[in-house]
């Protein structure tokens, strides 16, 4: 991996709880086998294990994770531990029920479920610092000991804590933001149904019973938690760097997690991980790979540097509407995307399957059964032929000259604005659709917020950008005028960073720029729609209709291009559509929520004409393709979603990875063969293909 964080290969394995069968000690040596079988490299313990190794306040027992990690050592496969403190032991809510939530009620929890602590319990810390610091000093330096992977999930039941602690907390928070409470009065927009505040102390966080309604305080809150879950975790690294371990440390993320900004989560962690559990065969195959592809590239991009898959499953989840299998080939498919986008392993929940409690019925790659002649552990042992084959690949970076923004703060402060939909914004719909239109040209794509550079792109799409923080205006203003094309969309620029509205017009700071401002926003009931119409003689040769829903911007231009206009209602004949050259850049703007085709159609010519070429000349509807690279090798990585084969146009490469490959039928280096023109892929197949850059 980047930034001085290397793992020779990929890693191959995932969650594995022998702390589950310790009266058990024949089960070790079966599942050692067997991942041998399957290729299994690496283990993640501990996660959930407080209670073994801390059975009561102050008596640890660390032998028998010592006789595992050794053993496993032995046998070839490595360690990832994880620090326990997602799931605290009964004796420490018994003894000290302040390390318990309250919810926004004024309720404090009973023990149960995960994550039912107070990140700001001073109880609470110094047991996390103890047990933590324990584990460092026992394992931090043992060999087959590689990462630590601190707490799991955070904030996975998505409440937070409203105890008095955190309340206290809060203050603290906007006393050191706001400095004085006239300013916060100013900010926060206060007058409005006369909330004014007197002092800090008079502030009390958003509940259910209190106020919910002051859009500044929420937000203020949500950066609060977010800030709170990121000391929390400097607490964890700060136990294990005084127990003297210096590897590299990270958090698993979960899928388009609202609750806490992951960006800011970043940057206390040495590397990203994350769990991904698409709902494969709930709709086309190929429909769920773009979903996920896109949380690929968010994770990627948090840091751009490769990530780490920490959890996926090998077979069905039991916690979904409906456990449905990967059907033959899946599983392999789902790991391999995971790759392209930039993961340096492949990891699964769970390894042995538990026998009683929550999960016992979630998939593994050794279930009840533990024989190795079931179809999963054939399934993962094709991953792990798939994964040495390719092996070369690991740790390679992924060059993107075309961005997507999705901004967590932003999210916060839009969906919680009262209008102009308070039914379906659809925001993340909206990103998704800017992505998957340069996805389909076969473009590599960072997915980043406001606080990342623009420098290295030439194309960025900036959808519903309502929030601009930290002066945001001034940073778009400079990317264009050196050259850079934005397409911004739709309810943008309204509002600052503490969501109080822009005087003066919108899209704040930035009417010069796209040559245009926006006059009035119409929310369209769900069975509406309109329509755009080229302009004729317009410079992209646009020439088909595109509708529209949801949401449609009038917009008064003030020097930008039309490019196309609303067909119909009263706004007929307005823009839909419009560019405006600045600078030695261009600013478009999308005046309305379209269909996907608009997106597809309008960026591949966009893109094109700020000369962004796809990594292959033509890119199947359901195909994937993707790159990786060093300094030397270019890699290819192209994967039929579709439910049918499709033929292909290869470039020139050597093939390191087919279906054949993956089964099992490895060729040696000198035999790989040299591909170049039409080759059948077979659906779920991936191939990866190595070209050597030129200098």
């Amino acid at each position: 991996m980047a930034g001085g964080i290397h793992f020779s290969g990929y890693l191959h394995g995932g969650d594995y709880n022998p702390e589950q069968w310790l009266d058990n000690p024949e089960i070790l040596e079966k599942d050692i086998e067997l991942f041998q079988k399957a290729g299994i490299n690496e283990v993640t313990m501990g996660v959930f294990s407080w209670a073994v190794l801390e059975p009561r306040e102050g008596e640890y027992d660390l032998e028998w994770m010592r006789r595992i990690i050794d053993r496993l050592y032995e046998n070839g496969i490595r360690v990832i531990l994880a620090t326990p403190t997602g799931a605290r032991p009964k004796w420490m809510a018994d003894r000290y029920p302040e390390v318990l939530r309250v919810n926004d009620r004024g309720q404090r929890d009973y023990f149960g479920q995960r994550h039912n602590h107070c990140n700001s319990s001073p109880v609470f810390r110094e047991k996390v610092r103890r047990i933590d610091r324990k584990l460092s000093e026992a394992f931090g330096r043992h060999p087959g000991v590689i990462a630590w992977h601190l707490s799991n999930e955070l904030a996975g039941c998505a409440h937070d804590c409203f105890c008095p602690l955190c309340q206290e907390k809060f203050r603290e928070y906007l006393r050191e933001k706001y400095g004085t409470i006239e300013a916060l009065n100013k900010a926060w927009a206060t007058t409005f149904w006369s909330h004014t505040y007197n002092d800090f102390d008079q502030i009390e966080a958003p509940s259910s019973i209190g106020e919910p309604g002051l859009h500044a305080l929420n937000l203020d809150w949500r950066r609060f938690v977010t800030e709170s879950t990121a000391d929390f975790i400097r607490v964890e690294t700060e136990a294990i760097r005084e127990g003297g371990s210096d590897l590299p440390t990270t958090i698993n993320l979960m899928y388009d997690f609202r609750p806490l900004n992951y960006h800011k989560l970043a940057e206390t962690v040495d590397f990203i991980s994350w769990d991904n559990y698409p709902s494969w065969h709930k709709k086309e195959e190929a429909l769920t790979a773009l979903d996920a592809g896109m949380q690929h590239d968010i994770m990627r991009s948090l840091k751009k540097e490769p990530f780490l898959l920490m959890e996926s499953c090998p077979s069905a989840t039991n916690w979904q509407p409906v456990s449905k299998l990967k059907k033959p080939g899946m599983l392999a498919a789902a790991s391999l995307q995971a790759v392209a986008h930039g993961s340096d392993s492949v990891l699964y929940f769970q390894l042995r399957q538990s026998r009683g409690a929550s999960e016992k019925f979630h998939g593994a790659v050794i279930d009840h059964y533990g024989g190795e002649d079931t179809r999963v552990l054939q399934e993962v042992a094709r991953v792990g032929n798939a994964l040495r084959a390719i092996r070369e690949t690991a740790g390679a970076q992924t060059a993107a000259r075309a961005a997507v923004l999705f901004d967590w703060e932003n999210r916060w402060a839009m969906e919680d604005a009262a209008g102009p939909r308070n039914q379906g914004l659809f925001y993340k719909e909206t990103v998704e659709k800017s992505w998957q239109a340069f996805r389909k040209m076969g473009l590599n794509v960072d997915v980043i917020d406001m606080t990342q550079p623009l420098d290295d792109y030439q194309v960025v799409a900036m959808p519903m950008l309502y929030m601009f923080r930290d002066e945001y205006e001034n940073k778009v203003r400079a990317f264009v005028e050196q050259g850079g094309t934005v397409i911004m969309t739709y309810w943008s620029g309204i509002v600052d960073d503490t969501d109080l509205c822009f005087l003066e017009g919108t899209p704040h700071g930035l009417m010069d720029v796209l040559g245009l401002r926006s006059t009035e926003i119409d929310g369209l009931y769900d069975w509406e729609k309109n329509t755009a119409l080229p302009v004729s003689g317009n410079p992209l040769g646009i020439g088909k209709t595109y509708t529209c829903n949801h949401l449609c911007e009038l917009v008064s231009v003030k020097g930008a291009q039309v490019l196309m206009t609303y067909a119909e209602d009263f706004y007929a004949g307005l823009p839909a559509l419009t560019v405006n050259r600045w600078g030695r850049g261009k600013a478009y703007y999308v005046c309305a929520d379209f269909e996907q085709a608009f997106y597809d159609d309008i960026y591949s010519r966009i893109a094109g004409e700020a000369g962004l070429h796809g990594l292959l000349e033509t890119v199947p509807e359901g195909v994937e393709v993707t790159s990786r690279q060093t300094s030397e090798k270019e890699y290819l990585f192209i994967q039929n979603f579709r439910r049918t084969p499709v033929t292909i146009n290869l470039p020139e490469g050597k093939l390191l990875l087919d279906a054949a490959i993956a089964a099992g039928r490895e060729c040696p280096e000198e035999n790989l063969r040299s591909e170049r023109g039409e080759r059948i892929i077979e659906p779920l197949e991936t191939l990866v293909l190595a070209r050597i850059i030129p200098h």
